[in-house]
């Protein structure tokens, strides 16, 4: 069983009911990628439209890993794959997942609306601009990039602190609001995973 979490519609109408396969898509990749066995991604239309999600993977409450897609560039089915994998193996943050760790792992996958830029001159308009709570955010200037999906406001709900957090993140200084700098924002539907403890060890 799978829990879906939103504050806002999921992103291209997509109903929640979908939550529990790409669940299991994103774990079945994982189990692939370890060693398990060979799996055929369901054939169902809307996995073969264009897709943008995270997938995040934790473990008693811990992060252990996390790696998505801001912009839908390819099919949703390939993206949770491609995120699953990269979230478990290319995180630079952590060592790659291991097979006995496979278990105790928790997976949850965002679903990403489409990008909106919100015209801002200062971080104080970006700030009245953001919905708390609601609002992933992407932040750039030049080449510097940050992200943070919705669920980052459970840790970071004031929202001074979450964008600090943010410019900390892309690389940009925190006492200053360089010109040029572009936010974006996005909503995401979320489901994950119940914790290992309440269904017992996978396989």
């Amino acid at each position: 069983m799978s829990t879906a979490t939103a504050a806002e519609p999921s992103p291209r109408g997509w109903p929640t009911e979908k939550g529990p396969l790409l669940l299991a898509l994103a774990r079945a990749s994982l189990a692939h990628s370890l060693g398990g066995p060979s799996f055929d991604p369901p054939d169902v239309g809307w996995l073969g439209e264009p897709g943008a999600c995270f997938v995040t993977l934790t473990q008693e409450g811990t992060l252990r890993g996390c790696i998505g897609s801001i912009e839908a560039r390819r099919p949703l089915r390939e993206d949770v794959l491609e995120n699953a994998r990269g979230a478990a193996f290319h995180d630079p943050r952590f060592p790659p997942l291991l097979a006995v760790e496979l278990p105790q792992t928790r997976i949850e996958v965002s679903l990403l609306s489409p990008l909106e830029q919100l015209t801002v001159e200062s971080e104080e308009e970006a700030l009245r601009k953001l919905r708390p709570g609601i609002d992933g955010v992407f932040l750039e200037w030049g080449f510097r990039r940050g992200v943070f999906i919705p669920q980052m406001w459970q840790k970071l709900p004031d929202p001074k602190r979450f964008l600090e957090c943010l410019k900390e993140k892309a690389g940009l200084p925190l006492l200053a609001w360089l010109p040029g700098t572009k936010v974006s924002r996005f909503t995401a539907q979320c489901w994950e995973e119940p914790e290992p403890s309440e269904e017992g060890a996978r396989a």
